[in-house]
């Protein structure tokens, strides 16, 4: 969580960051490492302040964020795994949440070492695909965050930075997250991914 005051910079943050992730992120996947480990250490750091500590919230969010952004950069070698654990627990976010439920903790887990083992196996693809995705689903939520006001939550002075359901009851949102994500997988592996070697 951020405060509501903060959704307009973190938003341009996020649709630049997923605009990189979604065209550029097999070339620049060691950033794309950063800028996701940033958004995740912000997200869980900031969530642990209280609503009424806005000053603490952001301290939490920077520092979180650095620190995420350090473990996945350093974490390179183990980074194609994670990427597919976290792509195979999104996934079950986004099914369950199809669903209108939470996934079990079991499933979650059932589905981030599926990616992971599918992500080690396919590496140069999964890379590939997995930043061409999340990139596409970072812009809708910078997008959509940018387009209208504070998204509804438990307290309304507080924004959720990356929420697993930006626009609830809205479907096209889904088939615009496909239709980027596919544009942007298209765009790395004619021209962005083309003759890079991954180390």
């Amino acid at each position: 969580m951020l405060p509501a005051s903060f959704q307009t910079p973190a938003a341009v943050l996020l649709l630049i960051g997923g605009l990189l992730a979604c065209f550029a992120g097999y070339r620049i996947f060691r950033t794309v490492l950063a800028i996701y480990g940033f958004i995740l250490g912000a997200g869980l750091a900031s969530s642990t302040m209280g609503s009424d500590q806005t000053m603490w919230m952001i301290v939490a969010a920077i520092v979180g964020g650095l620190i995420g952004a350090v473990i996945l950069v350093f974490a390179y070698f183990l980074g194609v795994a994670l990427l597919g654990a976290g792509i195979g627990a999104f996934v079950a976010h986004l099914i369950w949440a199809a669903l209108g439920r939470d996934p079990h903790l079991f499933i979650v887990i059932l589905f981030a070492v599926a990616g992971a083992l599918g992500a080690l196996s396919l590496q140069r693809y999964v890379i590939i695909g997995a930043t061409s995705f999340a990139g596409a689903w970072t812009v809708i939520v910078g997008a959509l965050a940018l387009a209208g006001p504070a998204r509804a939550a438990p307290q309304p002075d507080v924004w959720t930075l990356y929420p697993f359901d930006p626009a609830p009851g809205q479907q096209w949102v889904v088939f615009a997250w496909l239709a980027l994500g596919l544009v942007g997988a298209a765009v790395q592996v004619a021209i962005t991914a083309k003759g890079k070697k991954r180390r």
